[in-house]
């Protein structure tokens, strides 16, 4: 198999204390039509996935803990030796909760932190409190030896807070720190006109590619990003050094920057496989077919897989292999998920030779 899921995201509730203003799936305290799965369900698909392969899965939302069971599933999966994790807001952790975390065997924890002060996290989050709130769970972590990630998402909103964030994230004690550049999908498509346009989008991606250059403690990488691994290449060309190029290798695994439907996926609440968390297109359902045969068989998983079959300038760019565009992005502003990245500036040398 040329592509094996690597890590999986799973939509365990839609349910959210918070109403972010970019949120994906639009959760809300209150969904309805889009309902909690059983346990039982909830064991049938690990056990799908686990007979199939053996992808880091991270127990997502909505927000995860407002499911009684968060633990039981995620104990279940771990029992069939799938890493198991988990992704909150943070604002319901407690001490209680620390220790069921652990009991249950979850490896890693992310949080999202967009802001370096309540004012700008909450106002992103419209919700007061939710900055102390994430707060509190870091330090609960770093008490309980929990290993946690921060995941920090950026619009012209609070752009501005960037490295004043991957600050707070090592002050804080986080494993790692990703810069997500926000897709258009959910709520997000209410604040299309906040999204980082391509100059700015191209500067970030240069301030990340020096700020990385000098960080050995942290693991620092942008995401749903992936003109940053053309950066990378042109930064090290200018150079005349490898060293980004050995360190792209690692980080990739030896792929691309789009992931979506070749290494990671998304399965929603309500069964259907998706290529990645912000691309509301389905592959599949896993309540109609296995995981196995979705993944390995459905079409638009083949049509992402095909890099020479892009249109545009990503089907003329000599990045291709490392980049790929964010289909999400493509699919948001086209409605043509193989449609060039709208959000590239760069001109594919095939192009700038005409």
């Amino acid at each position: 198999m040329d592509f094996e899921p690597k890590w999986l995201a799973w939509e365990i509730t839609r349910r959210c204390n918070l109403k972010c203003v970019h949120c994906r799936s639009s959760s809300e305290l209150a969904v309805e039509g889009h309902p909690d799965f059983s346990f039982d369900e909830a064991k049938r698909v690990l056990d799908d996935i686990a007979s199939y392969a053996s992808p880091v899965v991270v127990l997502s939302g909505g927000e995860p803990l407002l499911r009684g069971d968060v633990f039981d599933i995620a104990a279940y999966g771990a029992g069939k030796g799938l890493r198991m994790c988990l992704a909150t807001n943070g604002t319901l952790v407690t001490e209680e909760i620390c220790g069921k975390i652990k009991a249950a065997g979850i490896k890693m924890v992310s949080l999202s932190l967009d802001g370096a002060s309540a004012a700008i996290h909450d106002d992103f989050r419209s919700q007061p409190g939710a900055f102390a709130g994430t707060l509190n769970a870091a330090a609960l972590f770093k008490k309980h030896d929990i290993k946690f990630l921060i995941n920090s998402s950026f619009t012209k909103r609070n752009k501005d807070e960037i490295p004043k964030i991957y600050k707070l994230a090592k002050e804080l004690g986080a494993t790692a720190w990703y810069m997500f550049m926000i897709v258009p999908t959910g709520r997000g498509e209410d604040i299309m006109a906040e999204l980082i346009p391509p100059d700015m989008y191209e500067e970030l991606l240069e301030w990340h590619y020096e700020m990385e250059k000098g960080e050995d403690e942290l693991l620092v990488r942008p995401t749903c990003a992936p003109s940053y691994y053309r950066v990378v290449l042109q930064k090290a060309k200018e150079e005349g050094s490898d060293y980004k190029r050995r360190n792209l290798q690692f980080s990739t695994g030896g792929s691309k920057g789009c992931l979506a439907g070749q290494l990671i996926c998304l399965i929603d609440v309500d069964g259907n496989v998706l290529p990645c968390s912000y691309f509301p297109k389905a592959a599949g359902n896993i309540r109609e077919q296995s995981f196995k045969d979705i993944w390995e068989n459905a079409p638009l998983f083949k049509d992402m897989r095909d890099f020479k079959s892009y249109k545009g300038r990503c089907g003329s760019c000599e990045y291709v292999n490392v980049c790929g565009g964010c289909r999400a992005r493509a699919y948001a502003v086209s409605g043509d998920y193989m449609a060039e990245e709208p959000f590239c500036k760069h001109t594919p040398f095939k192009m700038a030779k005409k």
